[in-house]
This record gives structure tokens, C-alpha cells and sequence, in this order.
């Protein structure tokens, strides 16, 4: 399988397994809050990659810590606290929407810190990618109940998006030469305490024993934890390594779509803007593409 062929699975994978994870977050805040859904989620997937850090713990480049730390913290623990936390008010599918702006903001910080160059091309894809970002969130409906979407945890999702473009020129730029497999399960053994913390000094317990709904949404978050970080973030850097960070970004365009058909799914209505607005998401993709 070629080089091109294989980033192209990876990415349609992570696609649907990223798109997936809006509807699992929204499940597991039926039982579980903010807090408890991204102190589950980090700790689960720290307990599933530890067995693969301690056997590859011989290959750690322990001098770059530091970097692994910011992809453990920007790349995973942060964004799972604040799409937890507005997905309270949001819609799944305006979740989804929303982390399309991830390219944007790796091709920014990627130029203005991490030494990407600039590139007029790729460029023109990821920008026509965010116009159909920008007109599926000024359609509106983006509220739970389908009100207007609240700007304020609009701001959370944006400011995770931020966050990935981080991680992910992070491993471009400084952890290249390690295997996917290490960045993850170091990254969650760095960031794993994090989310034990937040469960201990939470009614974590009383809540398992008492909500109706606590063993169904901890299926979720497991789904979540195991397929939509887990697995999913060791393609992912595979892919950073296999391509570039902004071509990786491009998933995000995708999941949009996914997402939005889940919201579809469980009722969450669509309305024409936003078909339109998809369809430039997916043009920007076939344009980074042409890149």
C-alpha cells in the first residue's frame, strides 16, 4: 500500500471514529458531569496504555518530556475537559461542526511557531474549509434544545481546537523520530494522575450507585476512551508522521459530517445552511488534497 493510499484510510478512520465521539460525549453527560466524563475518559485510557508504555518504556526519549507532557495535556486531558463542559449547552452535531476550525489554527500556529511554511495552495483548501464552518455555526440551532448556539461554550470548543493544532505541530516539529505508539502512552502516563484526581475528589462513587443511567453513559465513555482516544490517537500521530500536521488537520473537516448525521440520528434536526455549509467543507478537502 502506498504512502498516499494508506494516509487516506487513516484519515476516513479517524473520520468516523471522531465524528462518533459527540453523540458518546452527550450520552455519557446523561449520568456523569463535566468533570467526571473527561476524568473517566483520560483515566481509562491511561489505564488501557500503560501496558504498552511499560513495555516500550526502554524506547522514551526521557530529554524531549516536555514535549510529550504538551500533547499529553493539549492534544487529550484539556479538549476532553472543555467539550465535556460545552456540551452541556451545545448540540453534539454543533460539536462536531465547530472542530472543523482545527486546521486554522495549525496552519497558524504552525507558520508563526513551529517553522511550517506558508503555503498558498493547501491554504486556499483549508480556508474554504473554514467559510463552511463559519455559515454551519451562523445558521444557528447549535443550543441542545435547537436555540441559538451559546457563543460562550462555542468559545470552549474553539479554544480545544486550538489546543489539537498544538499537539499535533508539537509532534510534527519535536517528537518525529518516536513511534506513535510512544507518544500516546506516554502522553496518558504523563497526564493520567489528572484524571484519577478528578474522579477521587468528585461523587464519582455516589453517582455509579445511585443515577439510573450511570452504567449506560460509562459504556459510552468507555467507547469513547478505548476507540476515540485510544486507538484513535495513535493513528492519528501515525498520520501526522506519515504526511504533515495540516494535512492531518484535514480530518476535521470530515468529522463535521459524521457528526451531523449522528445529530440527524437522534434528532437534532438539519437545516439547509448547513448542508450548504458541508458541502465547502468537503471542497476544501478535495483542494488540500490537490495540494
Amino acid at each position: 500500500m502506498s504512502k498516499t493510499t494508506l494516509s487516506w484510510l487513516i484519515l476516513l478512520g479517524l473520520a468516523l471514529t471522531w465524528g462518533s465521539s459527540y453523540i458518546l460525549i452527550k450520552r455519557g453527560l446523561i449520568a456523569f458531569s463535566p468533570e467526571q466524563l473527561a476524568g473517566l475518559r483520560i483515566s481509562i485510557s491511561a489505564i488501557a496504555f500503560f501496558p504498552i508504555f511499560w513495555y516500550n518504556r526502554k524506547q522514551v526519549d526521557w530529554s524531549r518530556w516536555q514535549f510529550f507532557l504538551i500533547v499529553g495535556l493539549a492534544g487529550s486531558a484539556l479538549p476532553a475537559f472543555l467539550f465535556a463542559t460545552a456540551q452541556t449547552q451545545l448540540s453534539s452535531s454543533m460539536a462536531g461542526m465547530l472542530s472543523s476550525l482545527t486546521p486554522l489554527f495549525t496552519l497558524l500556529l504552525g507558520v508563526a511557531f513551529f517553522g511550517v511554511p506558508f503555503d498558498w495552495g493547501r491554504t486556499l483548501g483549508i480556508l474554504t474549509g473554514l467559510v463552511g464552518a463559519v455559515i454551519l455555526v451562523a445558521s444557528g440551532g447549535g443550543g441542545i434544545q435547537g436555540e441559538d448556539t451559546p457563543w460562550g461554550y462555542a468559545l470552549l470548543v474553539i479554544a480545544a481546537t486550538a489546543m489539537y493544532a498544538t499537539s499535533s505541530n508539537t509532534v510534527q516539529r519535536y517528537l518525529k523520530g518516536q513511534s506513535s505508539v510512544v507518544i500516546s502512552s506516554v502522553a496518558f502516563f504523563l497526564v493520567g494522575p489528572l484524571g484519577f484526581f478528578f474522579l477521587i475528589y468528585t461523587d464519582f462513587i455516589n453517582t455509579m450507585q445511585t443515577h439510573p443511567a450511570a452504567w449506560s453513559s460509562l459504556g459510552y465513555i468507555t467507547v469513547l476512551a478505548l476507540l476515540g482516544t485510544v486507538l484513535a490517537s495513535m493513528f492519528f500521530f501515525r498520520l501526522v508522521q506519515l504526511r504533515d500536521a495540516i494535512f492531518a488537520s484535514i480530518v476535521s473537516y470530515l468529522v463535521p459530517v459524521v457528526a451531523m448525521i449522528w445529530g440527524l440520528w437522534d434528532q437534532e434536526g438539519l437545516r439547509w445552511i448547513q448542508v450548504a455549509g458541508t458541502a465547502l467543507i468537503m471542497i476544501g478537502v478535495y483542494v488540500s488534497r490537490k495540494r
